[in-house]
């Protein structure tokens, strides 16, 4: 299965910048769990492992990887990382989450 999920470019220079330090190979991986305020969280991990059924994402450099059964809860979906006053992070801007958790963690389809 392939989904339709990007990287924005802040993200793509965060993980850059993360993955600098690390073994060679290893690339940040996404996911979606049941579970959270909202019923479902997203997960962030790195990882040497590329599966057979992983969809990779690639821009400027940056990889990430996303599980096959989490891609339907990620279609459409941009990665973002940002950088505000309250705290840095990794941020997903999905258009299927009816509802998020204040966190940013969590949401709802």
């Amino acid at each position: 299965m392939t989904a339709n999920v990007t990287l924005s470019a802040s993200a793509a220079k965060q993980i850059n910048t993360i993955l600098a330090g690390q073994t060679a190979g290893t690339l940040l991986r996404v996911g979606v769990e049941g579970g959270g305020c909202s019923g479902f969280s997203y997960t962030f991990a790195l990882d040497a492992d590329v599966r057979e059924d992983d969809q990779l994402i690639e821009r400027d450099g940056a990889k990430v990887v996303i599980d096959e059964a989490s891609l339907p809860f990620l279609e459409g979906s941009e990665i973002d990382y940002v950088d505000e006053l309250i705290g840095a992070a990794f941020k997903i801007h999905n258009p299927n989450a009816t509802a998020a958790c204040g966190c940013g963690t969590s949401f709802s389809i």
